[in-house]
């Protein structure tokens, strides 16, 4: 099996829109997709979009309150203006993160994700499971064949 490349990356403030997903655990693969694709036929309707053509998903691995509780489906905006009354306003503030990219099914996002978290303790980093954690997608619209780069928050 071909190494995977995994990145730091440092970013500055991201200002997002898009849609709040909250649902029990099981659930999330479905409603995700299907927030996503909703998302892409409104995005007309929100302002100030950076990039139509890509999609940042965000979540908090171990939530404080009810707010932080779910996943956010959305695009970066450049201001927040005139956001649709149905949809949620969320600004990450800059931070570092362990980079992985994840190409094929959402189902086996995991892997992905236990080998970028084994790479992170193998070098020293720590997990910042209270903060917000990205995942910046490319191709979204196929389950079975998703480019997605996976963000993990460290320090």
């Amino acid at each position: 099996m071909p190494e995977t490349t995994i990145t730091i990356k440092e970013l500055n403030e991201l200002k997002l829109v898009g849609f709040r997903v909250l649902c029990s655990d099981d659930q999330y693969a479905d409603k995700i997709s299907q927030a996503s694709l909703r998302l892409n036929e409104r995005i007309n309707e929100i302002e100030q979009v950076k990039n139509p053509s890509q999609q940042y998903g965000a979540f908090i691995v171990e939530n404080e309150t009810a707010d932080e509780d779910g996943y956010w489906v959305c695009v970066e905006v450049k201001d927040y203006e005139n956001i649709p009354r149905d949809m949620a306003k969320l600004t990450i503030p800059p931070q570092k993160y362990a980079v992985i990219k994840h190409i094929g099914s959402n189902q086996k996002i995991r892997a992905s994700y236990n080998e970028l978290h084994k790479w992170i303790e193998e070098n020293n980093y720590i997990r910042l499971k209270n903060k917000w954690h990205l995942e910046k997608y490319y191709i979204w619209n196929n389950t079975e064949n998703i480019h997605v780069e996976l963000m993990d928050t460290i320090k």
